[in-house]
């Protein structure tokens, strides 16, 4: 069995909706490491990171903001991260905004650069994520980890990304929020892009079998980032950047048990819980249930609730 390292990621200064630092908290109040453990799987708690000294950041980009402190986070995640996996755990990163896959999956492709391994990356989100610091218009940077993980430029005075991704090793999956600039820069890449019209016209299974068997045949790690908005906010309203048109509930418990049976997943990002936006703990116990799937829970084992 697995023996997951929950690492909590309390991370609000990529975005500008005050809330995601409570993100670790509610997961483990939802009981995400009871979940995990009533599935035979070892549990380990690692508490949550903390900043460590901020260098002195500036960037051209007057937009952007609290570059030293994603830097920090980015620093202390990546080492957390590559810890975790040196150990031979399975580290779930409870954030926090997206902001913090700057970090957790520059530890993975560190991890994997080591052991001579191929990373790939599985981007469950409805956004790209695809910009630089020299093209955020907002200077949210949770709106960046894509394209540093990419390998692109412009993302000075950040060191470069340990080991960049090649496009042909990631996929995005439930895309429905690109702006103009990300849009040009994915069409110089080969990525992998499933948006909701791919999934209403295939569906959840063909395409994500194609990338997972992609994985497989290369002997690939699997970085799942996993983001509250591939729902719809239907589902889980719990999200300061609510995109209509998500995944439907059933349809994301369909992709993490589909991940449970690939047996592919190496590290995983919760990330974009707001717990301040939900509606009594709501989308905490979404993402909950959602990881329970990924770890093998079946639809018949699951209770109804509210008899």
């Amino acid at each position: 069995m697995a023996h997951t390292i929950l690492i909590g990621a309390p991370v609000d200064t990529g975005q500008r909706n005050p809330g995601c630092i409570m993100g670790p908290a509610a997961y483990r109040v939802a009981g995400l490491g009871s979940a995990i453990r009533d599935l035979g799987h070892g549990v380990a708690d690692w508490g949550d990171v903390a900043l460590p000294t901020l260098a002195d950041l500036h960037h051209s980009n007057a937009a952007i903001h609290h570059l030293a402190e994603t830097l920090g986070w980015t620093e202390v995640l990546a080492d957390r991260v590559d810890d975790a996996l040196e150990q031979g755990g399975l580290p779930i990163i409870l954030g926090g905004d997206h902001s913090l896959a700057l970090g957790s999956v520059s530890g993975a492709a560190a991890h994997a650069r080591r052991a001579g391994r191929p990373l790939f990356l599985l981007w469950l989100d409805a956004h790209s994520d695809f910009h630089t610091f020299d093209t955020t218009t907002s200077g949210n940077l949770h709106g960046t980890p894509l394209a540093y993980i990419a390998g692109r430029s412009g993302f000075d005075p950040f060191p470069p990304f340990p080991a960049p991704v090649p496009a042909d090793r990631i996929c995005l999956f439930g895309i429905r929020s690109v702006d103009a600039a990300e849009h040009a820069a994915l069409q110089r890449h080969d990525i992998a892009i499933n948006d909701m019209r791919v999934l209403d016209e295939q569906g959840i299974v063909a395409p994500l079998r194609t990338f997972l068997n992609h994985v497989r045949a290369n002997g690939g790690m699997l970085h799942v980032s996993l983001d509250v908005d591939f729902m719809d906010p239907s589902v889980a309203p719990a999200v300061g950047t609510t995109v209509p048109g998500g995944t439907t509930l059933r349809e994301a418990h369909l992709v993490m048990e589909l991940l449970h049976e690939s047996g592919l997943v190496t590290s995983l990002d919760l990330v974009e819980l707001n717990p301040f936006l939900d509606e009594r703990g709501r989308t905490a116990r979404v993402m909950v249930d959602l990881v329970a799937s990924l770890m093998g829970r079946k639809v018949f084992d699951r209770m109804t609730r509210g008899l």
